[in-house]
C-alpha cells in the first residue's frame, strides 16, 4: 500500500475537508503552484487566492476554493489554513455571479476601488471552482 498524506483544510468556521490524499495542489505567493505527496520535505508557505486540488486515492479530485492562507507540510500531513475555503460543490454559482456584476459595475465608476477588486477577485475564484 503507498504512502499517503493526511490532509486538513481549516477555515475558522469548520474544517473544509480532512482526509487521505496521493496528493494536495496549491498555489502559493513566492512559488507559485507546487504539488505535495508523501515524502515531500517540510514546507511553509503563502497561499495566494486559488483553488486547492486533493487527489485521493482511487484518483477521485476535490476542489476547494480558497481565499488566501497558509500551507504547512510535514511529516507526510498537509494542513491548510484558511480565512474562507469553500468546496466546489457547496459555491452558490447565483451568488457568485452577482458579486461578480457588483464587482465589475463599482470598478466601471472608480478603477482604483481596492474592495471592489478583492471582491471581484474572490467572485471569479469561486465561479471558476464551482465550473471544475
Amino acid at each position: 500500500m503507498a504512502v499517503e498524506l493526511d490532509v486538513e483544510l481549516v477555515s475558522p468556521e469548520e474544517v473544509t475537508y480532512s482526509g487521505s490524499a496521493e496528493m494536495v495542489i496549491v498555489r502559493t505567493v513566492e512559488e507559485g503552484d507546487i504539488a505535495f505527496q508523501a515524502g515531500h520535505v517540510p514546507f511553509l508557505g503563502v497561499l495566494a487566492p486559488w483553488s486547492v486540488d486533493v487527489l485521493r486515492p482511487g484518483g477521485e479530485r476535490d476542489t476547494f476554493a480558497v481565499h488566501r492562507g497558509f500551507v504547512e507540510v510535514s511529516h507526510n500531513k498537509v494542513t491548510i489554513l484558511s480565512d474562507v475555503s469553500e468546496a466546489a460543490d457547496e459555491i452558490d454559482v447565483a451568488r457568485a455571479e452577482a458579486a461578480r456584476q457588483r464587482a465589475n459595475e463599482v470598478l466601471a465608476a472608480d478603477a482604483d476601488d481596492v474592495h471592489a477588486a478583492a471582491a471581484l477577485e474572490r467572485a471569479e475564484l469561486r465561479l471558476r471552482v464551482a465550473a471544475v
